[in-house]
């Protein structure tokens, strides 16, 4: 099962030696990932502050500068992971460092169950997925 970890972190300035601490410790994790052919992709995201949340209403495309919610953490950055089970995915998840500026973080763990084939689903799944 494909597994999705999302890095959130508390918004703090870190020292070099932290952030390199962290880097080497993010390069171990997908290292290994690697090696076993479980990672399926990982990378940081850009500052909160770069981004711009969309919103449709009434047929109006609206975007705003700034995240979607006012939050004490951020999401920054992901992993995913092709794991055997949830266990497996927590133990990796326990590796990757969340921790920025010696503030606390988490890694939040969402499986990845794919979408159906097109031609598998029918065409209210297929529009109930595309609302969503």
């Amino acid at each position: 099962m494909r597994y999705m970890l999302l890095i959130y972190t508390q918004a703090a300035p870190a020292s070099a030696e932290e952030m390199e601490s962290v880097k080497q410790a993010h390069w171990v994790v997908m290292e290994e990932t690697s090696r076993k052919g479980i990672l399926h992709g990982a990378e940081p995201l850009a500052p909160i502050h770069t981004a711009t949340t969309v919103r449709v209403q009434d047929g109006q495309v609206l975007t705003t500068d700034g995240p979607f919610a006012e939050t004490k953490e951020q999401l920054a950055g992901y992993y995913i992971l092709d794991c055997k089970d949830l266990n497996e995915a927590i133990g990796y998840a326990a590796r990757i460092p969340s921790a920025c500026g010696g503030k606390p973080g988490c890694i939040e763990i969402r499986a990845l169950p794919g979408l159906p084939s097109r031609e598998a689903a029918s065409s209210e799944q297929r529009e109930a997925v595309l609302a969503k």
